[in-house]
């Protein structure tokens, strides 16, 4: 069993028949996803690669069952497509979408939540299962078959390169998330740890924080609190940026010395977290873990 979504899990887009929409639609069907339905407003009627377009989230509920909406539309229209998502009752709605403006995330985060609807992003490269299925633009080739490492991520870039060094390693991995890089996000480090908790198919986690915010602190307060039962690793990205410089993501960013990446990784490995330096070291570490707890199991992979 995967967690949030698996092999059988019912998708729509909306946005499908944009460009982008259109190109990743064509890739997750490559890649099995079950890609029920696709949704752009005055398109109803039309298919794109044989997926049936509506013009509504309702009509297209009206016709099947769904599990989960992924947002591709430009962000002015984010607020209008996540709300229809959400008030339709959609399990998961993650949005792709970047620069979606704070507020409008702020609405739609607010409205789930009363909803009982889990919104992962934005600004969010996905989340994939390997070898089962996958919501989102990341390349598969890079994420192996499965395995037994989760990766939980604010950069979809680290996620990409992780991931894909710990399955030439032999390790590979269970699922891998972006919860996405903007100050105000829908699943958190905290809400996916609750998660990979009684995930059978994972056996440790891996955390890639950046600087900025506090999602790293409180993940560290929650495994303080609990007896998480799994391997946990972590690599604060941006350790060397000057205060007061945004690094890439619009989150990423020390303000009046609140969100360092020595603040987080101290407080990590006060919770037990074996924390890393670099991605190397990081990957180096998931290793010798690995090696540890199944001896000889990866010369199988040489």
């Amino acid at each position: 069993m995967s967690i949030i979504i698996n092999e059988d899990t019912r998708i729509i887009i909306q946005g499908i028949t944009g460009k982008q929409g259109t190109y990743h639609a064509k890739k997750m069907l490559e890649y099995g996803v079950k890609i029920v339905a696709g949704i752009t407003p005055g398109k109803g009627g039309t298919e794109v690669h044989g997926i049936p377009v509506y013009d509504t989230v309702r009509e297209a509920a009206s016709h099947h069952s769904i599990d989960f909406s992924i947002i591709m539309v430009p962000a002015p229209f984010v607020l209008g497509a996540a709300v229809e998502a959400i008030e339709n009752k959609i399990p998961t709605v993650l949005i792709l979408t970047e620069h979606v403006p704070v507020h409008d995330t702020m609405y739609i985060k607010n409205l789930a939540e009363k909803n009982g609807v889990r919104v992962i992003g934005p600004n969010t490269m996905g989340i994939i299962a390997p070898g089962k299925t996958k919501a989102g633009v990341m390349p598969v080739f890079l994420y192996g078959n499965g395995g037994k490492v989760a990766i939980v991520s604010r950069s979809g870039t680290l996620c990409h390169e992780s991931a894909s060094n710990l399955t030439f390693r032999g390790i590979g991995v269970s699922m891998v998330m972006g919860i996405g890089g903007d100050p105000i996000i829908g699943t958190s480090f905290v809400d996916a740890l609750k998660l990979l908790k009684d995930d059978p198919e994972t056996e440790a986690v891996v955390l890639i924080g950046e600087i900025g915010g506090s999602r790293e602190e409180a993940a560290a307060e929650y495994l303080e609190t609990v007896d998480f039962g799994k391997k946990v690793f972590a690599f604060i990205a941006g350790r060397y940026a000057p205060p007061g410089k945004k690094m890439g993501h619009a989150g990423a960013i020390i303000d009046k010395g609140v969100g360092t990446a020595a603040a987080k990784l101290e407080k990590l490995a006060k919770a037990g977290v074996t924390v890393a330096g670099s991605i190397e070291d990081l990957i180096q570490k998931v290793e010798d873990w690995y090696n540890a707890k199944y001896p000889g199991e990866l010369k199988k992979f040489a």
